[in-house]
């Protein structure tokens, strides 16, 4: 104690020291060795300096029936779970547009398990995050419940409150989970409750971990085993899968931006470039996402979940600055076919757009719903209804750019459901529209006629012609002379065009009841 000091000041401000990284080297070694950061480090990385408010600082273990309190006090700071206010982005939005809610478990402190004080203080977090409509960012790294905890009398625990609470939040406010590590349980549900996962490479994300798969009698797994992020990204589970704690927290305030609101506009790519990013050979596959990073300003987009279902591009990106979220087919896989997941994928993304105020661009190149008995094994007739349900529902703009080809109901689920329904709706010039794949309908159309053709090389060459005219009848200039299209375009003029329309659209968005988002 320094001369002049008093001792109740001096008592809480050794305290406070022992809840810092720099009273546990030991620990803090060891988290390093493992090729991870603290908690703190992590939070000091993310939110604006010296903005943490921090709530339960002081809160330890539920050990007191087994362990010195100078032991818990020492080896078990927060209770695992670091969490509070802060402002994040505050260099880009200000002070409030900045403000969030930052919660960590910490993952030296007995691996990151749900203690009885954390699950309090979340429930207290929860609560204010709901009352202030604070976005949310959570590392979630850890074990799950924790089982040693003595200090309150349970039976069961399925009284906790703070799960219930974290799922009310969902369509309420943003929250992304980050997960490092070996994350299960209920940490795994804190993760798969939020609106976005980022998982750095290594990570394990499951429901249960070794000792739960064990104890039901399902064997022994090792932990890096049970969800690894070759599985949880491929299925669809993890958004944005990173190399390490660094990228993830990076990743993870680019992610938070596009709900923050909008900045000042970003650099404009090249528009000329669009004229060349359709093959002129219809048949031939391309990646649509160079027309997305085109169309948007320069480095602001960001695929989601790539892969999977990679036959439906999803991506939060900026135009002039304004967030916005994208869909798009990828003719490259499944020939950019709506498939069950493909539509989840994209459900999915209308909803969090909607629920958050961000509009829409739907970029369209499909030969419409995927078919046949394998697709519909999938349960197609319900995923693909979903999409025109989300479509529908939709309280925020959107607009559609159909880029070659807009066949069947397929083409319709990713305009809103009908051609219509979107602020505006264009075509590219290498756009065709109809009901159906034009080969198909003609053969469907005309099957008794071909019948009737005995020679095969005949029967085809006929096939040919008249999908040819089907072809040339089906051009979106063809259907612009209907007003099937509000319009075709030179592509160079795509990103004025939705940039006007948005703008047009400012504050049309009607207030509507709050609606939860999806987790898948």
């Amino acid at each position: 104690m320094s001369e002049g000091e008093r001792e109740d000041l001096a008592e809480l401000l050794a305290r406070r020291g022992l809840t810092e990284d720099a009273a546990r080297p030991e620990a803090v070694e060891k988290r390093h060795a493992a090729g991870g950061r603290t908690a703190r480090e992590n939070l000091a990385d993310l939110v604006d300096p010296g903005s943490f408010v921090e709530y339960g600082r002081y809160a330890i273990a539920a050990q007191r029936g087994r362990r010195e309190l100078d032991d818990l006090i020492a080896r078990t700071p927060a209770d695992g779970l670091i969490g509070g206010t802060a402002r994040v982005n505050g260099d880009l939005f200000g002070a409030e547009r900045a403000a969030c809610a930052v919660l960590s478990y910490d993952y030296t402190v007995l691996a990151g398990t749900q203690g009885a004080l954390g699950h309090r203080k979340k429930d207290r977090l929860f609560e204010l995050i709901e009352r202030m409509r604070l976005p949310v960012v959570f590392y979630a790294e850890g074990g799950g419940g924790r089982p040693g905890d003595t200090d309150y009398p349970v039976v069961s625990a399925l009284d906790t409150r703070a799960f219930a609470l974290w799922a009310k939040l969902s369509g309420l406010v943003p929250r992304i989970a980050i997960v490092h590590g070996r994350c299960f349980a209920g940490n795994a549900v804190i993760a798969g409750c939020a609106d976005l996962i980022v998982a750095t490479e290594g990570s394990s994300l499951g429901m249960g971990g070794p000792a739960m798969i064990a104890g039901g009698g399902l064997g022994n797994v090792h932990p890096d085993e049970v969800g690894p992020i070759e599985t949880q990204t491929a299925n669809g589970v993890v958004d944005l899968a990173v190399a390490d704690e660094a990228e993830a927290t990076a990743v993870t305030k680019k992610l938070l931006a596009y709900f923050q609101g909008a900045t000042a506009p970003g650099p404009e790519p090249d528009q000329a470039r669009l004229r060349g990013l359709v093959p002129e050979r219809r048949r031939r596959a391309y990646d649509p996402r160079p027309i997305a990073e085109t169309i948007c300003d320069e480095g602001s987009v960001t695929f989601l979940r790539e892969r999977f279902a990679p036959e439906m591009v999803t991506a939060l990106a900026r135009i002039e600055g304004r967030p916005l979220g994208i869909v798009a087919n990828d003719t490259r896989h499944m020939a950019g076919a709506v498939t069950s997941e493909a539509a989840d994928k994209a459900a999915r993304l209308l909803q969090l757009c909607d629920a958050f105020g961000l509009p829409v661009v739907s970029l369209v190149d499909t030969p419409g719903y995927m078919v046949g008995p394998e697709a519909e094994a999938t349960g197609l007739v319900r995923h693909a209804s979903r999409l025109l349900v989300a479509g529908a529902a939709l309280r925020v703009p959107l607009v559609a750019v159909v880029l070659r080809r807009g066949y069947g109901l397929g083409a319709q689920a990713m305009v809103g459901g009908s051609l219509h329904e979107p602020l505006l709706t264009v075509a590219w010039p290498s756009a065709h529209l109809g009901p159906m794949g034009l080969e198909g309908a003609v053969r469907l159309a005309l099957r008794k006629e071909l019948e009737a053709i005995p020679a095969e090389a005949e029967r085809e060459q006929r096939v040919r012609d008249l999908t040819a005219a089907a072809e040339e009848n089906a051009k979106a200039l063809n259907a612009a002379a209907l007003f099937e299209l509000d319009d075709v375009v030179d592509p160079a003029e795509t990103r004025g065009l939705i940039a006007s329309t948005l703008t047009a659209a400012a504050g049309s968005t009607p207030p509507g009841a709050h609606r939860f988002v999806d987790t898948w």
